[in-house]
């Protein structure tokens, strides 16, 4: 049919929609009938299921509560059943439903189920056992390099301020504050450093005080040596090395009046422990360190937060250890006075420790 005998105006008006002046239909508004019924489905799409979504929040909310395993057979099956109705609910939703606070909440609470279903089911006990027998060991012999080079600083620091002692005793009120000594000092008498290593009661002769701040002294140096390690290592290595040179000028004090074997039996009963930690610490530091220095073909975020799974571990085997020392100072050092008892008990709590890292968590051939 020709459109030529008919004026300008009213071909346009025959052209069909859209086609006119290069729009397209579908980008044309919704009429006001189109809208209302866009509301009446989405209405009853949540009418319909929302008895169910109830259902399904209740059934999450008592998971999470009180866990998986507690719930009967019936609710586990219907919350994982619901689980499912609720994911197809949720994507129909997005292609029919005009409440985004609908949307909001069915995500919400999909994303509960989810967890609530697939999320392996482990209590706190469980998580700390599978810690204890193959997280914290494994994690242990992978970073022997790391633990390796804090003992090494370690004991260079006390090799260093033995030394520095013998050299001159001005050495030991450089590297010994004031607090830490307690009075003990070069100037100090043989009977006066021998009562206090031997005294069955510390607390009147200041060596309870002494201990308690060893203690704390040495649990901020492992705080500090594991936190600062990710600047590079070099913090982590001088703190280390530093709380070496006291303790070696503090030793060369005693070895020079003749009681370094009655020093060693009375720091082996928690010192053993308690450096041990200190030397932990700063392995999973220099690990950060490390990832950070040399990041090989990952980027440097990626290496430190794959050299964090074990960095972490070891900062959590350092503070149970430093637990552990806590109470061997509180209670062991004060009940032990013989002076091989206190090496055996010391070391051997020391090589426990090792077999703990060498042997646990492998898996049998």
């Amino acid at each position: 049919m020709s459109l030529d005998h008919l004026p300008p105006d009213r071909k346009k008006l025959v052209l069909p929609a859209g086609l006119g002046n290069g729009h397209n239909p579908e980008q044309h508004a919704k009429t006001p009938l189109d809208t209302n019924s866009d509301l009446m489905r989405s209405a009853r799409f949540r009418k319909e299921r929302e008895a169910d979504w109830q259902r399904l929040e209740r059934l999450v909310l008592a998971a999470e509560r009180k866990g998986l395993q507690h719930m009967s057979f019936a609710d586990a099956r219907d919350l994982a059943s619901l689980y499912r109705q609720a994911t197809t609910s949720l994507a129909i939703a997005r292609e029919i439903s005009l409440d985004k606070a609908l949307l909001g909440y069915l995500e919400a609470l999909t994303a509960r189920a989810y967890l609530c279903v697939y999320a392996p089911q482990q209590r706190l006990g469980g998580l700390f056992t599978r810690f204890l027998t193959r997280g914290a060991p494994q994690a242990m012999r992978r970073s022997w390099p790391f633990l390796l080079l804090g003992f090494l600083c370690l004991g260079l620091g006390v090799l260093a301020g033995y030394l520095l002692y013998f050299e001159s005793a001005d050495w030991f009120y450089v590297f010994m504050p004031a607090d830490l000594a307690g009075g003990r000092g070069p100037d100090a008498t043989n009977e006066a450093l021998r009562s206090v290593i031997y005294d069955e009661n510390p607390d009147s002769s200041g060596l309870g005080a002494f201990s308690t701040y060893l203690f704390s002294h040495n649990t901020r140096i492992a705080i500090f040596v594991f936190g600062l390690g990710v600047f590079a290592c070099a913090p982590a290595i001088l703190l280390t090395f530093y709380n070496g040179l006291m303790l070696g000028a503090f030793f060369a004090l005693h070895a020079d009046r003749g009681l370094g074997l009655d020093l060693a039996g009375w720091l082996s009963i928690h010192g053993v422990t308690e450096l041990s930690a200190i030397c932990v610490a700063c392995g999973g530091g220099l690990k950060l360190g490390a990832a950070v220095l040399f990041p090989g073909s990952r980027t440097r975020i990626d290496a430190l937060r794959h050299a964090g799974h074990d960095a972490v571990k070891l900062a959590l085997v350092a503070a149970l250890m430093l637990v552990v020392a806590a109470l061997l100072e509180g209670f062991a050092r004060q009940l032990v006075q013989d002076l091989n008892a206190r090496l055996i008990i010391g070391w051997g709590i020391g090589l426990l420790w090792l077999a703990w890292f060498t042997l646990g968590g492998r898996e049998p051939r």
